[in-house]
This record gives structure tokens, C-alpha cells and sequence, in this order.
């Protein structure tokens, strides 16, 4: 078996590959300063992966995937233009410079362009634990898939599946540009999913579950990702709806993600710029109760976020967004900061690892809290306003009465406005989901109107 620490799937040498993205890179900050640019950065990317879906145990598809990039952005002053290409030889990458340069010639200046300030670029390269190649070939991946899906199938009340899939992949990056900074970059991730339906006719229910992670040996067992797909499509028969009313609400954990995903949406600085969020100017004011925090650790280990720079080369570090219940800071790139007369938070990109620390148990506590109200674990619909803050959603769920589940709800709507709900928050749980760039566990809100019958 090849040497897991630097070969994966079909044989890839990480530190040659990334070798070769940097000069990459180089040759194009070199070419771009030659044709008069006065400010260049430059992203070169190679990745490669490995999917497969199964139904019924018979494979569906099956996928190889390997891809190069790269994308050079060059300014003339404050003039700014975008290239990229799929082809790594010099001759294209050459090119690709000078058609960005002959298109920045014609664009309109904008005095917020160029790159971040040089003494904000990243300066220390701390290992993240991001990358865990291991070799893999289709055999493996169909087998895996197979074994996540039987697990699902041998509940006899399950009727019928949607299929069950794995992917592997990696990813290796070097961002430069004209400051001198040269940042490289590498992971891997896999993951595994598994959709079953059960019913018949007009009572059929359809749930799924899924795992992902930087190392395969931490994905969890595929049996146990089908047993808990099947467990969940089970638990959702014989749902009906409730009379509409007010009633507390209990966000499961993997839905709470995008109630703070609607935080970040509106205190983006894109958002802020165009005047289209209902926090604008709401740093240092209190949004929610004053035990919540909020905090983004870019540098967690093994992290599925995690970046010791960002899209800039800003130097990544752990700061808060919301402390004792106060917005700390907006989540800003080099040019909406300018835009909005402030400095870049290193978020060029997005945030990373977005952690909302718990002050209560899990689930089952949670339940308890909740007492008798409405427990979401799924939501429909694009009903959300970052203008207003007005949030309306279908959803489905289970109703709980003195904190235990007592039958499966769906086709309600379940509305309010995202500052009400956020001040409305009770407890955050500590069964955190990790499954992506939002670390949360179950959300519990004092009130919401649900609309069902």
C-alpha cells in the first residue's frame, strides 16, 4: 500500500503537486507585473475524487473526477479584471494574463478594489490535521455504499429506497499575489448518505441520514449511517398537522445551523454595502440574551472550515461574533470593509468553523425544556428575508407534550422575524453538529406562530 501520508486515489504526491501549483502561480504574478499590473492575485487548485450511488444494491452512478484551475485577478490602478483557465501549461497561463489585463484597461475603477493591506497577510502555516489520504478504488466506495444502504433495508416497514451514495475526495490550493505572500493548502473529506422512504400511497414518508469528515477512518460505521436513515423515515409516519397558534419551538440541530446561517447572510458585508440586511449598523447593540456567544475558530483541528489564511491571504484567528449577546463584528472581505469604511475580519470567503457554545444538555434535556411545543427537523421553503428579518418556512417535525415526542407533525408553516426569534433564544444544546462550516447543537425558541389546520 502506497504511503498514506502522501498518496491517495490513483497515486498523487502532495508536496510535487503543490510544487507545481506554486510555480504556477509565480510565473502568473510574474507575467501580470511585466504587462503593467500594478496589484495581481492568483489561485491555482487541483482536485480529485472518487463517488459512487447505489439503489437496490445496483450502482447507479459512478464517478472519477480530477481537475486544475487557475484564476488570476489583476488591477490597474484601481481598474479591476478576472481571468481563468483550466490549463496549467505557461503558454495558457500567459495568455490568461493578458486578457485580464486588456479587459481591466476597460473597466470602470472602483476606489474600494485591490488587494488587502500587506501586513495583514498570514505568516505562520500551523498543520490543521486537514489532510488524511487513503487509497481507495471503485470496488471499495460501491461495497461501502452497498452496506450503508442494506443496513437501512433490513427494517421490514421500510419500503423502498432513494439510494445510498460515498464520496472521497482531495483538494490542494496555492493563493499568491503581489504583496509577496505565497499560502498553500490541502485537505481531504469523505462522506457518506443514505435516503429511504416508507409508506405506501399517500402516507409515504421519505427521510435520510448522513456522515462527513477529514479522515475515513472517523466516518462512522456505514450500517449505523442506514440504521439511523431508517430510524428516522420510521419515526415520520402518521404525521398530521397541528392547529395553528403560538407555541414554543425547538430547532433540531442540523436545522439550527441555518438559523445562524441567516445571521451570517445579514451581517455579511455584501449585504451591508447594498442596505439590504436588517442588522445594519447593529454592531455593540444586543440581539440575543446575554449568555450567547458566538465565536469562529479558523484553526481547529481537522475542521471541515479550518485555514490558516483566507481567499486573501489575511492571517485567519479565533475571534468572537457575538459575546454576552452583543453582534461583535460584521463578517468582511478586503473590499466590503472598505465599502463600509472598516477593516477586513480575515472572512474573504466565508467563516470557518462557526461555534455556538451550548448552555444546556442534549436532546432529551432539551425536550424536557421544551415541554410542550413543536420539535423541527425539517424545513422547507426559501421564506426568509435578510432585508427585513421576516421568516416564514414550511416545516415538519414531531409535536412534544411534557418533553416527550408524541406524534409526527408535517405541512405547517412556522413564521416570525429573525431579530424576535434570535432574542427569543433559551438554550443552545451540546450535541454539536460538526458536519460543516456552522458548529451547532439544538436551538430552543420561547415562541413562534405555527400555521398548520
Amino acid at each position: 500500500m502506497p504511503d498514506a501520508n502522501i498518496v491517495t486515489q490513483g497515486g498523487m504526491n502532495r508536496e510535487s503537486e503543490l510544487n507545481t501549483l506554486q510555480d504556477c502561480v509565480a510565473a502568473a504574478l510574474d507575467r501580470a507585473r511585466q504587462a503593467g499590473a500594478t496589484q495581481a492575485e492568483v489561485s491555482a487548485h487541483t482536485s480529485k475524487g472518487l463517488s459512487v450511488t447505489v439503489r437496490h444494491g445496483e450502482v447507479e452512478t459512478l464517478e472519477h473526477m480530477q481537475d486544475r484551475s487557475v484564476s488570476i485577478t489583476v488591477y490597474v490602478g484601481k481598474q479591476k479584471a478576472h481571468a481563468s483557465s483550466a490549463d496549467l501549461v505557461p503558454e495558457t497561463i500567459a495568455a490568461c494574463v493578458d486578457r485580464a489585463m486588456d479587459i481591466a484597461r476597460f473597466t470602470q475603477p472602483d476606489p474600494c478594489n485591490g488587494l488587502a493591506e500587506s501586513e495583514l497577510m498570514a505568516k505562520d502555516f500551523p498543520d490543521l490535521d486537514s489532510w488524511h489520504p487513503t487509497p481507495l478504488d471503485a470496488n471499495r466506495a460501491i461495497a461501502r455504499a452497498r452496506e450503508c444502504e442494506a443496513a437501512g433495508l433490513k427494517e421490514s416497514r421500510i419500503s423502498n429506497s432513494e439510494g445510498a451514495s460515498f464520496e472521497a475526495g482531495l483538494g490542494m490550493g496555492v493563493y499568491g499575489n503581489s504583496h509577496g505572500f505565497m499560502g498553500r493548502s490541502a485537505g481531504t473529506r469523505y462522506s457518506q448518505s443514505c435516503v429511504l422512504i416508507a409508506g405506501q400511497g399517500d402516507s409515504m414518508q421519505r427521510d435520510y441520514s448522513y456522515d462527513t469528515s477529514r479522515d475515513l477512518a472517523a466516518l462512522e460505521n456505514p450500517q449505523l449511517t442506514g440504521e439511523e436513515a431508517a430510524r428516522r423515515t420510521l419515526r415520520r409516519l402518521g404525521a398530521r398537522q397541528l392547529k395553528t397558534g403560538q407555541m414554543p419551538i425547538l430547532f433540531a440541530a442540523e436545522i439550527a445551523k441555518g438559523l445562524i446561517g441567516h445571521l451570517l447572510s445579514a451581517v455579511s458585508g455584501s449585504a451591508l454595502y447594498r442596505n439590504a440586511s436588517f442588522l445594519k449598523d447593529a454592531v455593540g447593540t444586543d440581539i440575543f440574551p446575554a449568555w450567547m456567544r458566538i465565536s469562529e475558530r479558523p484553526r481547529l483541528l481537522r475542521g471541515l472550515g479550518s485555514s490558516a489564511f483566507d481567499d486573501e491571504g489575511v492571517a485567519t484567528r479565533e475571534a468572537d461574533l457575538v459575546a454576552e449577546g452583543k453582534l461583535l463584528r460584521y463578517v468582511l472581505s478586503s473590499y466590503s470593509a472598505r465599502r463600509l469604511g472598516m477593516q477586513t475580519t480575515a472572512n474573504a470567503g466565508g467563516v470557518r468553523n462557526l461555534l455556538v457554545h451550548p448552555n444546556a444538555g442534549n436532546n432529551d434535556e432539551l425536550l424536557h425544556q421544551l415541554g410542550t411545543g413543536f420539535y423541527v427537523t425539517e424545513l422547507m421553503g426559501q421564506g426568509v428575508s435578510t432585508v427585513t428579518g421576516d421568516y416564514s418556512r414550511g416545516a415538519s417535525g414531531f409535536f412534544v407534550e411534557k418533553g416527550k415526542v408524541s406524534f409526527p407533525v408535517e405541512e405547517v408553516t412556522i413564521a416570525g422575524n429573525l431579530l424576535e426569534m434570535f432574542s427569543n433564544i433559551q438554550a443552545c444544546g451540546n450535541n454539536l453538529d460538526i458536519r460543516g462550516n456552522v458548529h451547532c447543537g439544538d436551538i430552543l425558541l420561547k415562541n413562534m406562530t405555527v400555521a398548520g389546520s
